[in-house]
């Protein structure tokens, strides 16, 4: 079986801060999807806009959708389908992350799961609702060792404690992860994932 890593791998012993993403580049070592809200919103812009949805007379009078954007990748997050810019922020954010999972990759701190990784373990069992806060770290986390990997996921599921069917359903969650995985193991001569 040949070896499915990839050149950066070495970079998992290399010492290295804790945060750093160089201009033109998707490679980091702390994923921004896994930072506390108030650090990801100060490593990004938050434009308020009006925009069409629900709220009747209210709607085109105050400015309630919301839009954040990523300073070092352009990644975005939006809302606008609540009536309270608040409401709207918070989707806002949890898109934002979301995509921040799929789009961006960083370097996994080591071969072993992370804290919040192995706290949603039951067993084998994964246990996180795509709708729970810390569904776009996990996201990340496993989208990570998978770029890691070469789209290996027996192996990636093996580092992660967790069966293969486990990983997979973490990513059918999001559609775009799916595809994401696909596109990695197309790269490295790999059968598709369904």
């Amino acid at each position: 079986m040949q070896d499915r890593r990839v050149p950066w791998m070495d970079l998992l012993e290399a010492p290295r801060p804790a945060w750093t993403c160089p201009k033109n580049s998707s490679l980091m070592t702390t994923h921004p999807a896994t930072l506390p809200q108030q650090q990801l919103l100060d490593l990004c812009d938050v434009r308020r806009q009006r925009r069409s949805g629900p709220g009747g007379q209210h709607r085109n009078k105050v400015e309630t959708a919301v839009v954040i954007t990523h300073r070092t990748s352009g990644v975005q997050g939006a809302a606008s389908e609540r009536r309270s810019q608040e409401q709207n922020r918070q989707v806002a954010i949890f898109r934002l992350r979301i995509n921040l999972a799929i789009e961006q990759r960083a370097v996994p701190a080591a071969k072993a799961p992370s804290a919040l990784w192995l706290e949603r373990l039951r067993g084998k069992q994964l246990s996180v609702s795509p709708e729970h806060d810390d569904f776009p770290s996990l996201l990340s986390e496993a989208l990570d060792h998978l770029q890691l990997l070469g789209g290996d996921v027996v192996t990636a599921a093996s580092q992660l404690q967790t069966t293969t069917s486990q990983l997979l359903k973490l990513l059918r969650h999001q559609p775009r992860a799916m595809e994401h995985l696909n596109s990695l193991r197309l790269q490295h001569q790999l059968k598709k994932m369904h």
